[in-house]
């Protein structure tokens, strides 16, 4: 669906992207994490032309990009920002129709994809006719994240999306997306710092530094399989708990018919700590889940 070949991006004596290349399938999420200036948020920019690379390709569905104008490829690819990136003097509506009006939808149907989005955002659409700041944060983002998908594009771009909101609420939003039907099918690469945020929201991860990617592969591969020194250090500080989150119980447990992670796991038996009715204590977990970690840690 994407592919990065050799991407170079230099600022003045910086050179911001060393060299690299990666590959996004249709319909996989891949989060590009690390530190702030490592690289991330140009190598995103790249993919729908806000930054034009020095050398190296980007090819969307095997087309190189360059060979459309940026106007048009950037609307078929959905783009959400840090800080929402709402216009303050539209109102909500005027803001979520932008793309489908330069696309010449009629008024009728972009009144209906509007609604239909707000319904599964769990926006009120009184909030239609509201300027962004009469907003929330979270409000924001929700809109945000429906304008970016009004004309039900392919392919989504995220940056650091949830990083202006408070911790609950950027935790509530994160569990509302995973779930949301409209981003199952979508191709996504998201840019984070969060680490956390990157093992809950990626099937792959692009761990990056310095502007070169020292690690590509899925959460499990980074923690139980760390390509090198940097990639094992960066998770050090929550490896406990990345294990947990990353880990499906089916995994330590094959008897158990669960479709959850350990971490879930945990805290259900935590929460119904009086139970009789679970087939599996918190001991036996325990003991499965350091059995798992002996065999993968080698």
């Amino acid at each position: 669906m994407i592919k990065a070949e050799n991407l170079v991006k230099q600022f003045g004596s910086s050179r911001a992207v060393s060299n690299i290349s990666f590959q996004v399938k249709e319909g996989e999420n891949l989060i590009l994490l690390g530190t702030s200036g490592c690289g991330k948020t140009t190598t995103l920019r790249m993919i729908n032309r806000l930054i034009e690379p020095d050398s190296g390709s980007i090819f969307l569905n095997g087309v190189d990009i360059r060979t459309q104008q940026p106007e048009i490829l950037r609307r078929g690819i959905g783009y959400v920002l840090q800080n929402h990136g709402l216009f303050p003097h539209y109102t909500v509506a005027e803001n979520i129709a932008i793309v489908p009006r330069l696309l010449k939808w009629d008024t009728e149907t972009i009144r209906k994809r509007a609604d239909e989005l707000f319904d599964k955002l769990k926006l009120d659409a009184a909030l239609k006719d509201k300027y962004p700041t009469a907003l929330s944060g979270g409000q924001q983002q929700r809109v945000g994240l429906a304008r970016s998908l009004m004309v039900n594009p392919p392919v989504l771009l995220m940056d650091e999306p949830f990083g202006a909101l408070d911790n609950l609420t950027r935790i509530n939003i994160r569990k509302e997306f995973r779930m949301l039907d409209e981003l199952v099918k979508k191709t996504i690469i998201m840019v984070t710092h969060d680490v956390q945020e990157a093992f809950e929201m990626g099937d792959r991860i692009c761990l990056m530094d310095k502007g070169e990617i020292q690690q590509i592969g899925t959460p499990e591969e980074l923690l139980f399989h760390p390509a090198n020194d940097f990639v094992s250090d960066f998770l050090n500080e929550q490896r406990l708990q990345l294990e947990f989150k990353s880990v499906l119980l089916k995994e330590v447990l094959p008897e158990v018919e669960e479709d959850l992670s350990v971490w879930d796991k945990m805290e259900a038996l935590l929460q119904n700590k009086n139970s009789q009715s679970d087939e599996v204590t918190l001991d036996q977990l325990m003991g499965a889940f350091s059995r798992f970690k002996k065999q993968n840690n080698g």
